[in-house]
């Protein structure tokens, strides 16, 4: 595994991103706050003139995220790097807005990340394939859901349906398996091996 250094990124590569809350509160209290951070990754990802930015927004098609889930106290994402802007950049635009509104809307002032996010540099397609399983099983492991697709703040939907849109570049993943029922199987029967993380060996982190 190479080093967790942030400041390694590189045009066309992989990443695994993931924060959580300070002191391991929660940074999601509500729909609307699982909204708003999901608002704030669209407006970034897919900059529109309608969009109203403090700053001059970044380059079109910067980055494509190919699957992600938001968890109370944390979340991931799997994001691809499309050119020389590091992800840093835009994860650092999407965290500090949030910071603003969730410490305006509750009142409160300080960090609401904890430390600087993590990130993992994805090293082959079995990695690839694996986190994104790992990444749509969180809400399950953690026992909030029985079933991944029961969980509403994950990518997992945009896998699964059939309807057109999302912010997820899914391809990448469900271009490997036949079908969409062969990539819910391969999800599926993917939950034991990740809730013992048996035989996964560098392949996942905890947060």
């Amino acid at each position: 595994m190479r080093n967790r250094d942030y400041k390694q990124w590189a045009e066309g590569e992989y990443y695994h991103v993931y924060n959580r809350g300070n002191a391991k509160q929660n940074i999601f209290l509500d729909n609307q706050d699982y909204n708003f951070f999901l608002f704030r990754l669209k407006q970034n990802l897919f900059p529109k003139d309608e969009y109203k930015f403090r700053t001059p927004p970044l380059p079109e098609n910067s980055f494509s995220l190919i699957s992600y889930c938001l968890m109370p106290n944390h979340f991931h994402f799997l994001i691809k790097q499309n050119k020389t802007i590091p992800v840093t950049k835009l994860i650092t635009r999407i965290c500090t807005s949030y910071s603003m509104y969730f410490n305006k809307k509750y009142e409160k002032v300080g960090h609401v990340f904890q430390d600087r996010f993590k990130q993992v540099p994805i090293e082959d397609n079995k990695q690839l394939l694996w986190l994104t399983s790992y990444i749509h099983h969180n809400p399950a492991v953690a026992g909030l859901v029985k079933h991944p697709s029961s969980y509403q703040w994950s990518s997992y939907g945009e896998f699964i349906n059939s309807t057109n849109g999302g912010i997820c570049e899914k391809n990448v993943i469900l271009e490997q398996f036949k079908n969409k029922n062969e990539f819910q199987i391969f999800t599926e029967e993917s939950l034991q091996t990740i809730k013992t993380k048996k035989d996964l060996g560098h392949l996942l982190l905890d947060t």
